[in-house]
């Protein structure tokens, strides 16, 4: 394109008033001659003016009106940034028919929502799921169709880094997973997933775990304590009448003192299981109250101590100072494991290391010891359930696999996390990080 110069536009305006002034000076009118050339060069640039306002409000797709010099430059730059508008616009437009399309195909119900909260677009899922129909509620504001109070609050809070679990406001019958997403300038995306059937099998799944763990305990109580009247009349010196001879043969006797060994192991097993399925369906306890753990910690580490008969040194370093808010039966638990893990393995005079202590921002339960180490690749997988690093280890030390992901509930139930560091070799080190808000405040001792 021809791009008109505003040097030459000046030039011509020079040269249009120069010949105008020597006509008007050879005749004797210079002032009306100039003022008549300024008047008509004005009312051509109004005239361009107003050829360019009609040709804009028409709304089609026209070319633009022919016209020379600067006036025609302009009128064709207009022209060719209206064209570019437009084809973006059409992308655009193209990349959203593509989205809804995409959408509309989905079993997860998807609302696209504009900054001011209404309703842009919904798929068919969003009908059954949500209630929602489109196109008769676009331009709806979202929570005037969706009135259920916890929606409303998740909606509003602007918080949406974790999802939303709510009946259906549309059919009952159904449990939503809402998930929100930002996108372009303050508009959102509304996912409403139907997880219905998981949270059943999950349901499922967690009442066969506590059902079969309940019922297996009273056989199981059965079965230890004949082992256990077997294992002490093997282990009896006296009377041939009252022993019983197959009892005192040292294969029998090593043969139940192992059937005894694995009905401890699996009645801690069962523990463990009914442990988790209780940490899984019952709720929250509201009732925390401040636990002073100086005494919670000395008590573990006398049981821990007493239990592998002095072979391991606990040292405890504790800021008495701190007290913390939660339920410590389950923190007494918690605890427990971890040191007792520390204990397990850890060698004949291995150093483990209770800390209490807290900064700024949190307070922490560390246990550290300087056993065999884990690898960093087994680290991110510790609290799954029956897990292993070492199983024929685990075997030995009469592990159920669990114990880190009691841990992990637990902490899950006070807002706080587990976070894992360890050495091969050298050792580990497990902390249980709390919230600054779950310590009632700080009080000095004498």
């Amino acid at each position: 394109m021809h791009t008109i110069d505003w040097k030459i536009e000046c030039r011509n305006l020079a040269i249009l008033l120069l010949i105008t002034g020597l006509i008007g000076s050879a005749v004797g009118f210079l002032v009306w001659f100039l003022l008549f050339a300024s008047l008509s060069y004005i009312a051509w640039t109004l005239f361009q003016l107003q050829r360019i306002q009609i040709w804009l409000s028409q709304q089609t797709d026209a070319d633009p009106p022919e016209s020379k010099g600067l006036w025609g430059d302009v009128l064709d730059g207009i022209y060719r940034l209206q064209r570019q508008g437009k084809e973006e616009l059409n992308r655009l437009q193209a990349t959203v028919d593509y989205l809804q399309d995409s959408f509309a195909s989905l079993d997860d119900g998807a609302v696209m929502i504009d900054k001011r909260g209404n309703i842009e677009w919904s798929n068919v899922a969003a009908e059954y799921l949500l209630g929602l129909r489109y196109p008769d509620d676009k331009n709806q504001q979202l929570v005037n169709l969706i009135r259920d109070p916890e929606f409303i609050r998740y909606f509003e809070n602007d918080d949406y880094s974790e999802s939303l679990l709510i009946d259906s406001p549309h059919n009952k019958h159904y449990q939503l997973q809402i998930s929100i997403s930002y996108f372009g300038r303050g508009s959102r995306l509304l996912f409403a997933r139907d997880v219905t059937e998981n949270n059943r099998l999950q349901q499922m799944r967690k009442d066969f775990v506590a059902n079969v763990s309940h019922e297996l305990r009273t056989p199981l109580t059965v079965i230890k304590g004949y082992l256990e009247t077997l294992s002490d009349k093997a282990g009896t010196q006296g009377n041939p009448q009252t022993i019983d001879t197959a009892a005192n043969d040292i294969s029998w006797r090593r043969a139940i003192d192992q059937m005894l060994t694995q009905s401890n192991r699996m009645e801690n097993l069962i523990r463990d299981l009914m442990m988790l399925s209780k940490l899984e369906s019952v709720p929250e306890n509201n009732k925390d109250e401040p636990i002073d753990l100086e005494p919670m910690l000395e008590t573990i580490k006398e049981e821990v101590v007493t239990a592998f008969k002095d072979r391991r040194v606990i040292k405890l370093e504790c800021d008495y100072s701190l007290r913390l808010i939660g339920h410590a039966d389950e923190l007494r638990s918690a605890f427990t494991n971890l040191v007792m893990n520390a204990a397990k393995y850890s060698q004949d005079g291995g150093i483990i290391t209770i800390r209490w202590f807290g900064d700024a921002q949190h307070c922490y339960l560390e246990v550290e010891d300087n056993g065999e180490g884990i690898d960093d690749i087994h680290l991110p997988r510790l609290t799954e359930r029956f897990y292993r690093v070492d199983k024929s280890r685990s075997i030995e030390t009469g592990g159920t696999g669990l114990g880190l992901a009691i841990v992990k509930h637990i902490l899950l139930r006070h807002q706080a996390e587990l976070k894992m560091s360890s050495v091969l070799g050298e050792g580990s080190t497990f902390s249980c990080e709390f919230p600054r808000m779950r310590l009632l405040a700080e009080t000095h001792r004498a």
